[in-house]
């Protein structure tokens, strides 16, 4: 190594190195910042009940959700007439409402999951894949218009026509529904994290293309991504529940949220608490999704940081 080219190597390893060390420190952590909005604690707390109902579910429910009982539209225990023994009232073929909940929200909390992983991550690929590669943009954001033609409720219907009813036509529709979303936020972010000088620094001292990807592109684009997936799931559990509603989710006698709402509602002027307590808990599953989104983005983003 010559003289000048051991003077100019700092330099250029300090021009190379993660934007994240050139970042302005942050006053206070994103986890405390995140406890400091009251809003957002209450609603990942009820998120958080109504996961850990999910996953315990067996231990948690008082009946068999698929066991019929003689006690049929039971109205729930704090209605007059209601039993002790359903707290939740029973639906049109005597079924606790509570156990079903609890393993509806399993199956609908599920399938939101996989749905906003498996598209989020193809999604975001796709998206960082064209901003990195320019050559690529023309043909991707091309074929993500062709996918945003296709709403979930039409690829849902077409799926289940193929292969049958089910969640996994479900997930796949939503899953496909999600990409071209996940592709266009994650281009925007990524094209604005191509133009940073970190980017031509590193290019300039020899770096990889996967080393920039992975070390420059990647690092600075995921808390922005994860942000908008997680205001993603809020709306795939909503699409995912109109989806069963139409009845293109699970077959009975699974407990699904929005097939339990489509299935109360032959009763809605007899017993409207089998259509409505489902309808319920699927809004306050979106609103909590919607609201710990929210927050997220106020203490991640660092445009919106003081």
């Amino acid at each position: 190594m010559t003289l000048a080219e051991a003077s100019t190597a700092p330099a250029a390893a300090a021009a190379a190195a993660p934007p994240e060390d050139a970042a302005p420190p942050r006053r206070k952590s994103w986890f405390r910042r995140l406890l400091r909005d009251k809003a957002a604690v209450a609603a990942m707390t009820v998120l958080g009940i109504i996961i850990f109902g999910a996953i315990f579910a067996p231990l948690l429910a008082t009946h068999d959700p698929y066991v019929n009982s003689r006690s049929v539209m039971t109205p729930p225990v704090w209605q007059a007439g209601g039993e002790a023994e359903h707290l939740l009232g029973t639906d049109g073929q005597g079924r606790d409402i509570f156990s079903r909940i609890l393993y509806g929200s399993r199956l609908t909390l599920l399938i939101g999951l996989v749905s906003v992983g498996i598209g989020g991550f193809i999604g975001s690929m796709i998206g960082l894949l064209s901003a990195f590669y320019t050559r690529l943009d023309a043909w991707l954001m091309r074929l993500m218009d062709m996918m945003l033609s296709f709403p979930a409720i039409l690829l849902g219907l077409a799926l289940v026509a193929v292969m049958g009813q089910g969640a996994v036509p479900v997930i796949i529709a939503l899953a496909v529904s999600s990409i071209p979303d996940c592709a266009r936020i994650s281009r925007g972010i990524a094209v604005g994290v191509m133009k940073m000088e970190f980017i031509e620094a590193g290019r300039a001292v020899g770096l990889s293309d996967r080393d920039l990807f992975r070390k420059y592109l990647l690092r600075n684009c995921i808390s922005s991504i994860m942000i908008f997936i997680s205001l993603r799931f809020g709306q795939v559990i909503l699409i995912g529940a109109a989806l069963s509603f139409l009845g293109l989710g699970a077959r009975p006698p699974m407990a699904e949220l929005g097939m339990m709402a489509s299935q109360g509602r032959d009763y809605l002027l007899f017993a409207p608490h089998i259509a409505v307590i489902p309808s319920v808990v699927i809004f306050i599953i979106v609103l909590c999704a919607n609201v710990a989104g929210d927050a997220l983005r106020d203490v991640l983003d660092p445009r919106l940081q003081a």
